[in-house]
């Protein structure tokens, strides 16, 4: 006869159910169970195998794994606690969640002013990742959708978002955006453009994107002053030559600056405006006293 397996290595009523579970599924939501008891609290391996009913040794595993990846801590005879990658995670959650609430009167308004596309983004890894769009009253149609990812380096709000980049990195996002398909200009032209757009404080998209049409975006700031989304007005190229974009560049940028303001973003003081010069005062010309007293007659 065999021998009976060890109450340490005997399958438990949790890993007996996990079995059933799709094998692709398995791991994630053993995963995500133990993130669920550690939120509870610090708390050691048996105790914490003893609450998801799994053995020692795949309790373990699974601990072991997310402490690699930073989604754990552990401290010796203290046990396992939630790591600093879910309070990074969770900051920029409520970031995005954040900004998404906060934009939507303002993208509202920007949308009814202009009759054109409005959307919301945020820099995803290498990408511009959607949050919110508001299509426009014209018969244009625009190819995104929320929760869409985007170029950073040919569309507006893309560039919007990595406006303060350094060049190596702006160098770097537009060779990974090079591979596999032809660029209408080199990139120490597209540097010099993103350099103007910098000094601007906007940027367009000339169709470069998607043909015949054109976008203008302006970035949103957080409390600190960085870059942390960026909103744009999109429409066909025949709604927007230069004179309205120009126009737009403005429009765009105020609301950019009224979302960062309403999220926390200390607006630097405008520029004063130069005065208008004084003229000068006219000299006094002193009145000569006629000879013998008499008063100056009067013209």
């Amino acid at each position: 006869m065999g021998q009976a397996p060890s109450t340490e290595d005997r399958p438990s009523d949790g890993d007996e159910a996990l079995a059933r579970a799709p094998s692709g599924s398995q791991t994630l939501f053993r995963g995500l169970d133990v993130l669920d008891v550690v939120a509870d609290g610090p708390i050691g391996l048996p105790e914490l195998a003893q609450r998801l009913e799994l053995t020692r040794s795949t309790t373990h595993r699974l601990a072991a794994a997310l402490v690699e990846r930073r989604y754990l801590t552990f401290v010796p005879r203290e046990g396992y606690s939630l790591g600093p990658k879910l309070l990074e995670l969770g900051y920029e959650a409520r970031q995005q969640i954040d900004v998404a609430r906060v934009a939507r009167p303002f993208l509202e308004k920007l949308a009814a002013r202009s009759e054109d596309t409005v959307h919301l983004g945020v820099l995803d890894a290498d990408s511009a990742l959607y949050l919110d769009k508001i299509p426009g009253r014209r018969r244009v149609q625009i190819g995104s959708r929320v929760g869409d990812r985007h170029p950073l380096t040919s569309t507006g709000l893309g560039k919007a978002l990595i406006l303060e980049q350094g060049d190596e990195s702006l160098a770097r996002f537009f060779a990974a955006e090079s591979t596999g398909r032809r660029r209408k200009e080199t990139l120490q032209s597209w540097l010099g453009r993103m350099r103007e757009y910098a000094k601007l404080g906007h940027a367009f998209d000339l169709e470069e994107n998607e043909d015949q049409i054109r976008c203008v975006a302006a970035p949103v700031r957080g409390v600190d002053g960085r870059i942390i989304a960026a909103i744009s007005v999109s429409s066909a190229a025949q709604y927007m030559d230069g004179a309205r974009m120009a126009v737009l560049a403005n429009d765009v940028q105020q609301i950019a600056r009224d979302i960062s303001i309403e999220l926390g973003w200390t607006a630097p003081p405008r520029a004063a405006e130069p005065k208008p010069a004084k003229k000068a005062a006219r000299p006094t010309v002193p009145v000569k006293k006629p000879v013998g007293g008499k008063k100056p007659a009067r013209g």
